[in-house]
C-alpha cells in the first residue's frame, strides 16, 4: 500500500472515533498520532487532509447534502459518509492529487473498510460532484 492510500485510511479511521468520540477534533490529533505509529510522511499527509476537511467542513458538508439529496448523510453508514467528505474535500480544496486518482482511492477504500454497496456509492457521488465542479469552472 502507498503511503498516500495509508494516509487516507488513517485520516478516515481519525475521522471514525471523532464521530463518536469527540467535541474537539483538534486536540485529538496529537493523541491519535501518537497511538498510529507511522511514517512522518504519512502523518503529515493525514494531518493535512484532516485540517483541510475540518477548515472546510461546513462547506463539504452542505454540498454532500444537496449532491446525495434522496440519501441524507446522517443517514448514511458513518464509514461512506467520511470516505465522501475526505473526497469531496481533496476534490474541491487540494490540486495536488489528480480528480480520477481522488476518486479511485475513496472507492479502493470504501471496498476495504465498507459494504458491497459502498464502492459503487462513493463512486457515484464523487463523480458527480467532479463533473459538476469542472461545468463551474
Amino acid at each position: 500500500m502507498g503511503k498516500r492510500r495509508a494516509a487516507r485510511e488513517l485520516a478516515l479511521k481519525f475521522l471514525y472515533q471523532t464521530e463518536f468520540n469527540s467535541d474537539s477534533p483538534d486536540s485529538e490529533l496529537a493523541p491519535f498520532f501518537e497511538r498510529a505509529n507511522v511514517s512522518e510522511e504519512v502523518q503529515n499527509f493525514t494531518e493535512a487532509l484532516i485540517k483541510k476537511l475540518l477548515f472546510h467542513e461546513k462547506e463539504v458538508d452542505e454540498l454532500l447534502k444537496k449532491i446525495s439529496a434522496n440519501w441524507a448523510p446522517d443517514r448514511m453508514a458513518v464509514i461512506d459518509k467520511n470516505i465522501l467528505r475526505l473526497g469531496i474535500c481533496e476534490l474541491l480544496f487540494d490540486s495536488t492529487t489528480p480528480p480520477k486518482v481522488v476518486i479511485n482511492e475513496a472507492v479502493e477504500i470504501a471496498k476495504k473498510f465498507g459494504t458491497d454497496e459502498s464502492p459503487d456509492f462513493i463512486n457515484g457521488i464523487l463523480d458527480k460532484i467532479f463533473r459538476d465542479s469542472k461545468v463551474a469552472q
